[in-house]
């Protein structure tokens, strides 16, 4: 489990890095635009693709990453580990989510990547592009939920179901904001790169912290029967 968290940490900011020298050279644009444009109606770009009622689904998708319903949700996950008294999965959460999010806003900051600017934003935007913010997050938030959850399965099959799960959330928010014109689609992919490095991260960290007190436990109990 670590070696195999590890080498997603690594492929993760690797991925990011790559992204964020394309993006820095200007060498991706023309890729992005491609991209960007794919989702729209080819005689008008300011019109995206599919009918009226898919923008306003798109908007109720991309609702999910942004910080109100994420902090509601991890407020309410928090909450339950508390009153159950599963105290370290509650902080794990908190600091895992929070600290992911305090990184997307650095980025924005360092990066100053401006918004699309091919066609309207059906979306309100505050802050810079790179990386997505939404995707990011939304990334870390819910793979830092279905590792919790996972560790309280016994099942193969519902460790995967869990997972995908987290996985298809993050997949659909990132491509609602491109869908609605607030991101290039370099923006999402590097902020699913990091997001999925970060949330790796943040479980190898728990992962090694609980073995150690494993191990520690055999000696205490030894000390204390002396």
């Amino acid at each position: 489990m670590p070696v195999m968290l590890l080498g997603v940490v690594t492929l993760g900011v690797y991925a990011f890095i790559e992204i964020a020298d394309e993006m820095a050279e200007g060498e991706i644009r023309q890729l992005d635009e491609m991209l960007f444009l794919m989702m729209r109606e080819a005689t008008d770009p300011s019109r995206p693709l599919g009918p009226a009622w898919l923008q306003e689904t798109a908007l109720e998708i991309t609702s999910i990453g942004g910080y109100p319903l994420i902090i509601l949700t991890l407020a309410a996950v928090s909450g339950f580990f508390i009153v159950t008294k599963r105290h370290g999965a509650a902080l794990y959460a908190v600091l895992a989510v929070g600290s992911g999010a305090l990184l997307s806003q650095t980025l924005k900051q360092y990066y100053g990547r401006p918004r699309p600017d091919l066609v309207d934003h059906l979306d309100a935007v505050h802050t810079a592009s790179f990386p997505s913010g939404h995707a990011l997050v939304t990334t870390v938030a819910y793979l830092t939920l279905a590792a919790i959850v996972i560790g309280y399965l016994e099942r193969a099959r519902a460790r995967v179901y869990v997972l995908f799960v987290a996985v298809l959330v993050a997949v659909m928010v990132g491509v609602s904001r491109v869908y609605l014109g607030v991101h290039w689609p370099s923006d999402v992919a590097a902020g699913w790169a990091l997001g999925v490095a970060w949330a790796s991260f943040s479980w190898l960290i728990v992962h090694v912290l609980q073995r150690r007190r494993a191990r520690a436990l055999p000696l205490r109990q030894t000390e204390d029967a002396r």
